[in-house]
């Protein structure tokens, strides 16, 4: 017999700059509210591994400008439906741009050209661009040297990934936005136990919730331990389908 689900709106994350675990990335976000509120108007640009938090500070940035009455285009460089260097076209038109994963775009002349262009349309005043890749400026591997320079004219930080502390304090804070109580003991079993990205850390949480629901149970050890238990024996039969 197949457990009945509560009725529940599925929770979905907002990206704010509030709820950005800074860990040691203070001066990062700090100069970032600054320059959000106008008091430069270089590019900013972002690098870091994934799961450090790049995608999540250009969502909070579009949340900032949205809270201030500005407009604003978000656009990752990535997407997998497959862009084209037209999808640029325009953008100059927003107040703030930001434009996430361009290392996806490195090496492709149309790319990088369209790239400089919007870098040059976005120097008018009231327009800020900000940029976020895996790799700093320099490390990239542009053919266009003017593009590389642009890029790297501005403010540039690098995004640190969280310790564990940070980490656990993440665990906690997307458990109370779900309305769920996580205690520090039980963050900690939970750090101890699962892959330390925090894409999956939240992922983790999301199935958390889910089973929360459906047992109608709060997020003890017990109640981690035995959901744990039941992912990974699901992992194991699809591996042995597979």
């Amino acid at each position: 017999m197949h457990p009945q689900l509560p009725l529940r709106i599925g929770f979905t994350q907002r990206a704010t700059l509030a709820n950005f675990i800074v860990g040691t990335n203070e001066e990062l976000v700090a100069t970032l509210i600054a320059w959000l509120n106008g008091q430069r108007e270089e590019i900013f640009y972002l690098w870091g591994p994934p799961g450090s938090g790049r995608t999540h500070l250009l969502s909070a940035a579009c949340d900032a400008a949205e809270s201030a009455e500005r407009s604003w285009a978000y656009l990752s460089l990535a997407d997998e439906g497959g862009l084209e260097p037209r999808a640029l076209d325009g953008l100059e038109q927003r107040q703030l741009v930001c434009l996430d994963d361009v290392d996806a775009v490195a090496a492709d002349p149309r790319w990088e050209e369209s790239l400089f262009h919007l870098y040059n349309r976005t120097r008018a005043p009231g327009r800020q661009l900000l940029v976020a890749a895996e790799s700093g400026p320099a490390n990239l591997p542009f053919v266009l040297a003017d593009l590389r320079s642009r890029l790297g004219s501005g403010l540039c930080y690098h995004v640190h990934p969280l310790g564990d502390a940070g980490k656990l304090e993440l665990l906690q804070l997307q458990a109370t936005e779900r309305g769920l109580q996580l205690s520090a003991e039980a963050a900690g079993y939970l750090l101890s136990r699962s892959p330390r990205d925090t894409g999956a850390l939240v992922q983790l949480m999301d199935r958390l919730d889910a089973a929360s629901l459906v047992q109608q149970r709060r997020l003890t050890i017990p109640f981690l331990r035995s959901t744990l238990e039941a992912g990974s024996e699901v992992l194991r039969q699809d591996d042995k389908v597979g």
